[in-house]
């Protein structure tokens, strides 16, 4: 802050040292001039502008430290006083400027709770035609036809469910509610949502639970994100691969939920990369279907419920996701307790 000041003042200083000169100079040519009396004169004034520079730095540069230490959070209530009449242009403007941001800011976060209420009530709306469809599907008689037309009921329902959760994931923390949940039951019921999509296929899941014991979690979200795995695993999952396999077991007091296929796997290059919102791939970059959500939907949700996920993947091989539960004391923090 002292260099800046100096830099900022030194036409001051210029002027000041230029003039002292000047009086030296003027008193060693004019021998009617005591030179040394003039030497005193201008190591006086030199000390009194000195403490001048002094004085006027902690006066001036208080406010400019002010405004550096000013959180930019659109708050001016906590904003001191200026006191030179430049000081007062400049806190003027900044408080102008900062209320007409406040008023912007307002505006759009109200506008953009109308387009969320908005898209909310017309996911909720399109969901009734899909359960009439659905019960539709099932009383189809061409069993050819009720699977590829279910599976492309499923890839509608999946999305539509991946926009609902991707608008409420700013909000989970409000809509959590940590309970007893049976990880075997929620991943049964996930498999089995997932069954004409394996038929079609031609893949099974292979289900090893070590570990079943009932887990602390929020049982919606806990299955969005077994959803989202599950889904990815029979999507790029080649027709009539192995069977996927999940199994659970306990490594250091946690429950571990692995989820293994034998699809294409992910390149080592983006494997970095897969969490990140939008990402979809630089292999496969063309694939359409992907969206780039889904993975970074579940990645957040699981850190809200404190669960470690993980991939391990080999191109050609498969991929391996593992899901690790937090101890019972971790869940404190999530409870508030």
């Amino acid at each position: 802050m002292i260099k800046a000041y100096l830099r900022e003042r030194i036409s001051w200083i210029g002027m000041f040292l230029l003039g002292q000169v000047l009086l030296l100079l003027i008193a060693y040519l004019d021998h009617s001039i005591p030179f040394r009396s003039v030497l005193y004169i201008v190591f006086l004034s030199t000390m009194l502008f000195i403490i001048f520079i002094i004085i006027r730095y902690h006066k001036e540069t208080a406010f400019i430290q002010r405004l550096n230490d000013w959180e930019t959070s659109l708050d001016v209530s906590g904003f001191a006083d200026a006191a030179s009449p430049f000081e007062k242009i400049i806190e003027a403007a900044l408080v102008n400027q900062t209320e007409q941001l406040h008023q912007t800011a307002s505006r759009q976060q109200i506008a953009l709770e109308q387009e969320k209420d908005e898209l909310l009530s017309w996911i909720h709306e399109v969901k009734t035609p899909l359960t009439a469809m659905h019960l539709m599907i099932g009383r189809l008689d061409n069993d050819r036809a009720k699977a590829s037309i279910t599976f492309e009921w499923l890839r509608i329902h999946h999305l539509l469910d991946q926009q609902l959760h991707q608008l409420r994931l700013p909000s989970i923390d409000n809509d959590l509610f940590i309970e007893k949940v049976q990880i075997e039951d929620l991943l049964y019921m996930e498999i089995k949502s997932l069954q004409s999509w394996c038929i079609q296929k031609g893949i099974g899941f292979d289900v090893q639970l070590d570990a079943t014991e009932t887990l602390l979690s929020d049982a919606k979200w806990l299955a969005f994100i077994l959803r989202q795995l599950l889904t990815n695993a029979v999507k790029y999952s080649d027709s009539f691969s192995p069977d996927i396999i999940v199994r659970s077991f306990t490594a250091q007091e946690r429950t571990v939920l692995e989820i293994t296929d034998f699809g294409r796997g992910i390149d080592a290059k983006d494997l970095p990369r897969i969490f990140d919102k939008g990402f979809t791939s630089t292999t496969w970059h063309q694939d359409s279907a992907a969206t780039g959500m889904g993975l970074y939907l579940a990645r957040k949700a699981a850190a809200t419920l404190h669960i470690q996920m993980a991939v391990q993947s080999e191109v050609g091989v498969g991929t391996t996701f593992t899901l690790a539960f937090p101890q019972p004391n971790e869940l404190v923090r999530i409870t508030g307790m």
